[in-house]
């Protein structure tokens, strides 16, 4: 039986895609191995977000090579897609896929045995057109390791072209995936034990603007799938949030009341700059709608420091913002040069010095926000669904998260299995850093 390994690089569409292929490859009989020497075949699915990560793709490229140098080496996803010249003269790599091609891997090995003699001009190459593209990219999972917790990806592409951005010009334009076969996939990863789906996309918030539907009329349909007992969303921009929109989340009991909303800047002249499009105002309207509809609901965000131009004074504007809102938790990222985009070539470049002292110190107020946010909860009734068994301090816990992702924990001894059950409790004592113990008596 041939091995194959493969490695995800990027985000939860990157992974869910890798468990895609990975499927593929099993179907067709090969044996799914470490990513590590004696693979026959090694499937790395790349990232281009940033210079680094096309420079980590590289890597793990080149680590493939090394590792087994007659093994043949397939490079997937968004690197291959915006650095084809690179990619294509790169004698580490015997096969491309670009974005919407992940389904063709088995065809493009195929093809690539039969003719791996004559390939003397270069690796195999599969390459879409994305500037064109209008068609999503058909696959179905059946089953994902997450046993409990499921990414679903139902969208792809992105309209917005943030200036800092590349993912438009590596995943096309907005495509969404047909809500039927959304919903096939839903009941099947219901079938095979999951509880909790977390619908992802390039840019989820886009959902249905191509095909005349939305993501709340999604929502509500992967609600009615029997044996999901949660809906959780992936990040989404902050103009989406309306009165009607979170309102009709509050009455689907599944849904999950965590928000992930886009900020990257609480200056508006930064926003402006960065194209994105909306203000600071408005972001925070979108949160004090939350708030009221919801009882304290989980506000996480992004937010890059350091871009172009940012003065300490639009930085202090940031810190003020977010001390204000104080949100559950805040992904802080020092802006990373990319070529390609408008960001690049902007005039006065910031320092690493000056990002990382500006990521320093909103990582630590990120990090108190979070405290105030899991302390309010201490004492209140909570449902967690419990994800495994794990050893805390020498003493093995069953561990899951709250609808607020709040991480809990309940002492395995004496208990039955708990691994994908559901168990309602109050937030008793912090056990250690960001886990608290749920009591059920």
């Amino acid at each position: 039986m041939k091995k194959a390994a493969l490695h995800n690089l990027g985000c939860k569409v990157n992974a869910y895609e890798t468990e895609m292929m990975e499927q593929m490859l099993r179907e067709e009989g090969y044996e799914i191995v470490p990513f590590a020497p004696g693979a026959d075949v090694y499937v790395i699915n790349t990232c281009s977000v940033t210079n680094i990560a096309d420079r980590k793709s590289r890597q793990m490229l080149h680590r493939a090579r090394k590792m087994n140098p007659d093994a043949i080496v397939v490079a997937a996803g968004c690197y291959v897609q915006t650095a084809e010249e690179d990619t294509g003269a790169d004698d580490a790599i015997d096969i491309i896929l670009g974005n919407n091609k992940k389904n063709e891997l088995i065809p493009a090995l195929r093809a690539f045995m039969e003719d791996r003699g004559s390939m003397d001009d270069g690796p195999f190459t599969n390459l879409a057109d994305l500037s064109n593209c209008r068609t999503y990219e058909d696959m179905q999972l059946q089953q994902t390791h997450e046993h409990t917790r499921a990414y679903m990806k139902v969208q792809d592409g992105c309209n917005q072209f943030c200036s800092y951005c590349i993912i438009p010009y590596a995943r096309g334009r907005v495509r969404s995936r047909r809500m039927e076969d959304v919903l096939t996939e839903a009941r099947q990863l219901s079938e095979n034990g999951c509880r909790e789906l977390v619908l992802t996309g390039i840019h989820l918030s886009s959902y249905g603007t191509d095909t005349g539907s939305s993501l709340l009329e999604l929502i509500r349909a992967v609600h009615e799938v029997p044996g999901i007992e949660r809906i959780r969303l992936g990040s989404l921009e902050p103009g989406i949030i309306s009165e009607e929109f979170a309102q009709e989340l509050k009455q689907l009991p599944k849904f999950c009341p965590h928000f992930h909303l886009s900020l990257q800047s609480g200056c508006d002249t930064v926003l402006k700059r960065m194209n994105r499009h909306y203000t600071a105002a408005q972001y925070a309207r979108a949160c004090a709608l939350l708030r009221d509809v919801f009882t304290d609901p989980a506000l996480t965000t992004d937010v890059i420091v350091g871009f172009p131009g940012e003065t300490e004074e639009e930085f202090r504007q940031t810190v003020r913002f977010l001390e204000d809102l104080k949100l559950y938790e805040t992904h802080i990222f020092k802006y990373s040069r990319r070529k390609g985009t408008r960001a690049a070539v902007m005039p006065d470049q910031i320092s690493e010095q000056v990002k990382a002292e500006r990521s320093d110190e909103l990582i630590g107020l990120g990090l108190k926000n979070r405290d105030l946010f899991e302390h309010r909860w201490q004492g209140r009734q909570v449902q967690a669904l419990m994800e495994e068994c794990t050893n805390l301090d020498g003493k093995a816990y069953y561990t899951g998260y709250t609808k607020e992702y709040i991480r809990t924990a309940i002492p395995a001894e004496g208990q039955p299995d708990l691994t994908n059950v559901l168990v309602t409790g109050f937030l008793s004592e912090e056990l250690k850093e960001h886990v608290w113990l749920l009591k059920t008596e």
